[in-house]
């Protein structure tokens, strides 16, 4: 009889691990994460990693939150997953990546007609110029922007702001020269607030890099990213990634 209630607490013990639920977060970020007219959260971020988690056989929750509560909670263990994330030193620490399922790329955007009067050949020149550069907090912008922004004098420069609607409205105020962020990103802000005459690319080189899926060491183990990494190289293979990009990234 001990024996059978053993084996029964150890298979109730595997299954509730198995079928324990993974907590996830997003944030407002088009065209990735978002609420849509009918209150649907969609994007193409959003799309991706429930296809991913469908094809690892992971269930999960998902819940909004601002990014940098988002990095805390994966570095506590409150949250499991982060999705859209790019890969740092800092963070694995305290996070395992999964394989990349697609590619970010940073620009600086200007107001329109303004880049051949911005003198910048890299970030650097920022230092003892005019310029004043919106970034948002907690976000990634590249090993060589991580290394500027400890100098005192390029801080001075860079304005962090919540969201990329802050750092527009901050923009359209006069307030910012120009800001970073993913250019897919600005099309989209620009396309729903018909904003085309206000904003150009920048020729400034920011970065670019791979984004993958954070699990947080506290909470989750290795078997999680083995089951996420099967699951974003079977959808490679499928097509289903590049098929899925076309879908949502549409910059005109």
């Amino acid at each position: 009889m001990l024996k059978t209630i053993i084996i029964l607490a150890i298979c109730f013990s595997t299954f509730s691990i198995r079928s324990k639920e993974l907590s996830a977060g997003w944030e407002l970020w088009y065209p990735y994460q978002y609420h849509n007219k009918n209150s649907e959260l969609v994007g193409l971020d959003i799309d991706a990693f429930k296809a991913i988690m469908k094809q690892a056989n992971l269930p999960f929750t998902i819940a909004e939150i601002p990014w940098k509560t988002h990095l805390h909670f994966i570095k506590t263990g409150k949250v499991d997953l982060a999705m859209g994330a790019s890969k740092t030193a800092e963070r694995a620490e305290y996070a395992y990546f999964s394989e990349p399922y697609r590619e970010e790329t940073v620009k600086l955007f200007v107001k329109k007609g303004s880049s051949g009067s911005i003198k910048l050949n890299k970030l650097a020149d920022l230092i003892d110029s005019d310029y004043i550069i919106g970034v948002e907090s907690g976000y990634y912008y590249g090993k060589e922007y991580e290394q500027l922004i400890k100098q005192y004098d390029f801080k001075e420069n860079i304005i962090e702001a919540i969201d990329l609607e802050q750092n527009v409205s901050l923009f359209l105020k006069g307030h910012l020269d120009g800001l970073l962020v993913d250019p897919y990103t600005m099309y989209a802000f620009i396309k729903k607030y018909q904003l085309w005459d206000k904003f150009e690319a920048h020729p400034l080189p920011i970065y670019s890099a791979d984004i993958v899926i954070m699990v947080s060491k506290k909470s989750s183990d290795e078997s999680v990213v083995s089951k996420l990494n099967s699951a974003i190289n079977q959808l490679k293979k499928s097509g289903y990634f590049a098929s899925l990009q076309s879908q949502w990234i549409t910059p005109n």
